[in-house]
């Protein structure tokens, strides 16, 4: 029987499928598998096969889900529509593409990751996931030739957009948008249950080198995967019931107690009874210059890159907001253990950092702080934020989040996938080779609206590439883009003068400094010996005829008003009114409703 089940586990590794329909033995699998050999030996023991599928043998096929997983679980359940969780890789091919070849090279990819052949569940118990022996795919291709370039990214992005079935659906999926024969948009899409940002690095790098394969009908030899993302849920489970899961528990409880800070953005609309998960972003570049600075800045004071422009985002909730005592979201890869380097799956754990402004320190003060910080979380990161959620029954409301409204990322693209750059940059300009195709940028906007507001930056061959993602429920692009704008005039402002107070740090442009100074310019001598009517009484006499009040298209003159305002005057007299009585007065806000 053993020998029996190794045999099978043997023809999943090729991609060859067993299961039972109707008590009779049903396969399938690549042909070049399907030797006559191989399918004798499957009828010469179809009984005992069938009797080992229906026992607990394939019971091996499904696990629990991470406490990462788990999380996106939750919010999917929520808003099953949502393409919040959405990731994306696109790109422009300006070449002849080897359209079977893709297709056969995706096909492959999938076999090859447990993770891209899941599906998920959930019964009376806890969710669960399962991994698939087989799973058909093809890519979805349509004809593009007739479309104009805002038709093409309009439909790129409601492909883009169409959500998961996560219950009964592949978690992958390719559209190829066909121009001509040497002119293709594809857009490839996973559910970030299934991948974080990492893994879909190793999907791109392995992705062109099975297309090159294919396409010249050579092979190529691709590390084995010796550990599964199963093995990577076990371990999980297995350290948080060991003492390095109560240190790392303590740790995070310790930096938790107490009231919890809720952030306080100010909003261009007020905060929904639900979320919806409707995102949208906004990209800006900082230059290669800019970017050599902060890194000097931060090596001054022992910090990384990632560090120093943590702080920097940091100091700009801290701005907005005022708040001393701040929490904000930052991802870790999850991937402590060095045999899950090259793994797929969602390995990610959204750490919730917490830095305090008390005192109005300099930036290089508080950049100390976030590095010590930064530290003490990556020592204990292993420790899931879900859970950590869970365990401090923080309210599940659901116009809220568990403990953080805004999140920061840095990715480095060098150590992901050279050709993501691709699909997040409109500023490179060479064309790349990829499996030997040409690629050029297609950029697109992904919505990734599960916080108020992340800020991601990108560090590209030539500049730091931001992107502020934000939920259109609470602000508009308008607003976004002036903060990106403060962002921006904030980093001039740290690599200048690090040792500054934060709180005189600049964060208004030039231009917005003059037109403030103008605005607040409104000083006027009176003379000391008249009262507010008296004044007015005195405009009235000199210019009767000049606009007092304006409301949409309805004005009233200075002597329109003085006239309504003695007319008032009048009536509160005739009610027994004297000096020194106050009254409360209740008018419509435009002119013309008020007292006749």
């Amino acid at each position: 029987m053993n020998n029996l089940a190794d045999f099978i586990k043997d023809l999943s590794q090729q991609n060859v499928e067993l299961w039972v329909e109707n008590d009779k033995l049903r396969y399938r699998g690549p042909k070049e598998a399907l030797t006559s050999t191989l399918l004798n030996k499957i009828k010469q023991h179809k009984t005992e096969i069938i009797h080992l599928l229906r026992s607990d043998f394939y019971s091996s096929r499904s696990y629990p889900l991470s406490y990462g997983q788990q999380g996106l679980w939750f919010l999917y359940k929520l808003a099953p529509s949502s393409a919040a969780y959405n990731i994306a890789f696109t790109v422009r091919i300006r070449s002849r593409l080897n359209v079977p070849a893709l297709e056969r090279a995706l096909q492959a990819l999938i076999a090859r990751h447990p993770t891209l052949r899941t599906t998920f569940a959930q019964g009376d118990a806890e969710p669960f996931q399962v991994v698939h022996e087989y799973q058909e795919f093809s890519i979805e291709t349509t004809d593009a030739s007739n479309w104009d370039d805002s038709e093409l990214i309009e439909r790129a992005i409601a492909a883009y957009k169409r959500p998961f079935d996560l219950q009964r659906g592949c978690v992958i999926r390719v559209d190829l948008f066909t121009r001509s024969l040497q002119d293709y948009v594809l857009l490839l899409t996973i559910h970030h249950i299934a991948v974080d940002g990492f893994s879909f690095g190793i999907i791109l790098d392995e992705l062109r080198l099975l297309y090159e394969a294919e396409s010249h009908g050579s092979s190529v030899s691709l590390a084995p995967i010796k550990h599964s993302y199963k093995d990577f849920v076990q371990w999980q489970d297995k350290m948080l019931k060991s003492p390095v899961g109560d240190n790392n528990w303590a740790y995070w409880q310790k930096q938790f107690a107490g009231e919890l800070p809720v952030l306080n953005m100010p909003t261009d609309r007020p905060r929904m009874p639900v979320q919806n998960y409707q995102g949208a972003c906004y990209s800006f570049e900082l230059t290669k210059e800019l970017a050599h600075k902060l890194k000097e800045i931060g090596r001054g004071e022992g910090a990384t890159l990632y560090m120093t422009l943590l702080a920097a985002f940091q100091v700009l909730v801290h701005r907005y907001t005022g708040q001393e005592d701040i929490v904000v979201g930052s991802p870790t890869e999850g991937r402590s253990k060095a045999e899950f380097a090259h793994t797929v799956g969602f390995f990610v754990n959204m750490l919730a950092l917490r830095v305090n402004f008390a005192g109005n320190p300099t930036f290089s003060e508080l950049l100390s702080q976030v590095r010590q910080s930064v530290l003490a979380a990556l020592t204990h990161q292993d420790y899931p934020t879900p859970l950590l959620i869970e365990r401090l029954q923080l309210n599940r409301d659901p116009s809220l989040l568990g403990l953080f409204r805004a999140s920061f990322n840095m990715l480095q693209l060098q150590e992901m996938a050279p050709e993501y750059e691709l699909s997040v940059s409109n500023k490179t300009t060479v064309a790349e080779s990829w499996g030997g195709l040409t690629l050029e940028p297609f950029v697109i906007p992904q919505q990734e609206g599960q916080n108020d507001l992340v800020l991601d930056i990108v560090e590209t061959r030539e500049s730091l590439i931001g992107i502020f993602r934000y939920s259109t429920d609470l602000f508009d692009e308008t607003t976004i883009k002036r903060m990106a704008d403060n962002f921006q005039t904030l980093l001039e402002g740290i690599v200048n003068n690090p040792q500054k107070e934060i709180g005189l740090l600049p964060m208004l442009s030039d231009v917005e400094e003059n037109l403030l100074r103008e605005w607040n310019n409104n000083q006027v001598e009176y003379p000391p010996c008249l009262c507010i009517h008296q004044l007015f009484e005195d405009r009235a006499n000199k210019t009767p005829n000049a606009v007092a009040v304006s409301f949409q298209d309805k004005q009233l003159t200075y002597q329109e008003l003085n006239e309504r305002a003695n007319q008032l005057a009048r009536y509160l007299h005739s009610l027994g009114v004297k000096p020194d009585v106050l009254v409360g007065i209740y008018v419509e806000r435009f002119p013309g409703n008020g007292c006749r």
